[in-house]
């Protein structure tokens, strides 16, 4: 792996939350200060997906593409939608840098092609046959997508949002650390079938595997309010660090 022209990677060893980088050659500090314009200097360290995509990645895949193109009202121009949507993905994700085949690219690349399938889905409302939507709705991307957009996960109705763990009688929502529970978007009428026979019931019968999210995703869909989250975020903060010395 290599550091722009700094210096090539030869080992990489850990410590706890501590990363400690070998190279082969001594550091080049006046390269990094010069490449980072005078600036103190930062690096990146990425790690390459040598991981084919998956039988289960390249079904979802091609899934999504096919109901695109159907869509867009033409089932034999699949192909067309496929380079498209490529070109889409590769515009929206840094990760992807150069052209890539459904038949041997990596298990990163085909998870972000299948999120930039989705999220066009998602944005331009294109519907899916239940059989197809049971195939991919359980995708951890698909959930997600369901929650900022209040569709529900089984049906795709309107959706509130559901916990999984309970929040407990007289607590206010408000003053809970939501990042602590799972989530799932369901309609009103799933949403009343999950209270009426249970949480684990529920889940085992639509085989749905809620989420959790972090503190910005709760901001961002409104669950927690900036000012509790920071809180909370700030209170796990300073007991990952009492828990670092200790």
């Amino acid at each position: 792996m290599e550091l722009n022209n700094i210096g090539q990677l030869s080992q990489v060893s850990q410590d706890g939350m501590d990363i400690m980088v070998h190279l082969k050659q001594p550091f080049n500090a006046s390269l990094a200060y010069t490449l980072s314009g005078g600036v103190t200097p930062t690096i990146a360290l990425k790690v390459a997906d040598n991981r084919i995509i998956s039988p289960e990645q390249r079904a979802k895949a091609w899934i999504l593409i096919n109901e695109i193109a159907k869509w867009q009202g033409d089932r034999n121009n699949s192909p067309d939608v496929e380079q498209s949507m490529k070109q889409l993905a590769m515009s929206e994700h840094a990760e992807i840098t150069e052209h890539f085949s459904l038949s041997d690219c990596s298990v990163t690349v085909a998870r972000l092609f299948i999120e930039t399938l989705l999220t066009f889905c998602f944005e331009n409302d294109v519907p899916f046959a239940s059989k197809v939507w049971d195939a991919i709705s359980n995708d951890y991307f698909a959930q997600k997508k369901c929650l900022e957009h209040r569709e529900c996960v089984i049906c795709r109705r309107h959706a509130q949002y559901a916990h999984v763990e309970t929040v407990g009688m007289g607590m206010s929502r408000k003053k809970i650390d939501h990042s602590k529970h799972r989530f799932m978007a369901l309609c009103a009428v799933h949403h009343s079938e999950q209270h009426t026979i249970g949480i684990n019931t529920f889940i085992a019968k639509y085989h749905i595997r809620p989420i959790s999210l972090n503190f910005d995703e709760l901001v961002k869909l409104g669950i927690m309010q900036r000012g509790t989250a920071y809180y909370f975020k700030e209170q796990e903060a300073v007991k990952h660090e009492t828990d670092r010395h200790q």
